[in-house]
């Protein structure tokens, strides 16, 4: 076979996702990426904490959720470095034995899990109204906007724990941990939906009347079809930005409601749980067990945060 031929067959052989990731690397998201330094050290430090938080196992040298690891002859040891650091706490340990490194890198895969799922549920919620309401109009955009009106009134912590508050009411005390990691994806969900639904339908008010709408209507097309394949993918990128900033602020209301007592439980504790602990011993001496969680759940945010302001700037079409 000649040189020629060969050739051919390898680019034939090119899948696409190669060819999706060469348009991706040459994309303007990227190029402007890459010139700023600050995003992609929140970039490198949001990646670190997701690995950290998918291999925490492999880093922990105890399962903090585990009672039957904890020891309370371990308990309040200071940090490695000091003088009455020991092996191998690095970060010491809180008042039921718990190591604070294994306990930040758990409860980091907690504040995680409760954030994305927060957000996807929102996110869901919010775009499927927002859809409805800027493709129909009417009485139907009218209702869904005034109830988004009227949440906007109330700050979106209150929202969360009045969801938290009638779920313990109708359950007591019987909620496991599982099921209060479920109460407060919904208090997350049900607070954040807005923000979706106001730029989603505001979108789909300027698309429905353009010529594509028109055509596919044309056809036959059934409204939700339409609305889903041509309408919702050109108001994806506001979505991304708000999805965005949304987990930063999904991950800071689970640890408030944490640190208030209406979050997770001791037993499974995020972020917001050993803060909330650590808090109580922050002037008995013990400061790293409420120190090193704070400053991993404020480097979290921070990055993430930083991520959204560049995602914002780089799809703004006016700023390139």
């Amino acid at each position: 076979m000649s040189d020629a031929a060969l050739s051919r067959k390898a680019t034939s052989n090119r899948t696409p996702t190669a060819g999706l990731i060469r348009r991706a690397l040459d994309s303007d998201i990227f190029y402007s990426f890459r010139r700023s330094k600050l995003t992609m050290v929140a970039a490198a430090v949001t990646l670190l904490f997701f690995l950290l938080a998918i291999a925490a196992p492999l880093f922990a040298v105890q399962n903090p959720f585990d009672p039957a690891q904890l020891q309370l002859m371990n308990s309040r040891i200071a940090p490695l470095w000091t003088a009455d650091g020991q092996s191998p706490f690095l970060l010491g340990t809180d008042e039921q034995g718990r190591d604070v490194l294994s306990a930040i890198l758990y409860g980091l895969r907690i504040s995680l899990i409760v954030g994305i799922l927060g957000v996807v549920f929102s996110g869901a919620l919010g775009i499927g109204l927002g859809l409805i309401a800027g493709y129909f109009g009417g009485a139907i955009d009218a209702l869904i906007m005034r109830i988004a009106d009227v949440q906007l009134t109330f700050p979106a912590i209150l929202i969360a724990l009045l969801v938290n508050g009638v779920a313990k009411s109708l359950f007591g005390n019987r909620l496991e941990a599982a099921s209060m990691l479920g109460v407060l994806v919904l208090a997350i969900g049900l607070s954040f939906w807005v923000q979706y639904a106001r730029t989603v339908r505001g979108s789909v008010m300027v698309e429905k009347n353009k010529d594509y709408v028109a055509a596919a209507q044309l056809i036959g097309l059934p409204a939700p079809v339409i609305m889903l394949r041509h309408v919702l993918p050109n108001t994806m990128g506001p979505i991304l930005v708000i999805a965005t900033i949304n987990l930063a602020l999904a991950i800071i209301t689970e640890a408030t409601l944490s640190f208030l007592g209406a979050g997770m439980p001791d037993t499974m504790p995020s972020l917001g749980t050993l803060i909330r602990i650590g808090n109580n011993y922050l002037f008995a001496g013990e400061w790293w067990i409420v120190a090193f969680p704070g400053i991993a759940l404020a480097a979290l945010i921070l990055s993430i945060n930083l991520l959204g302001d560049w995602l914002r700037d780089a799809l703004n079409p006016k700023l390139r």
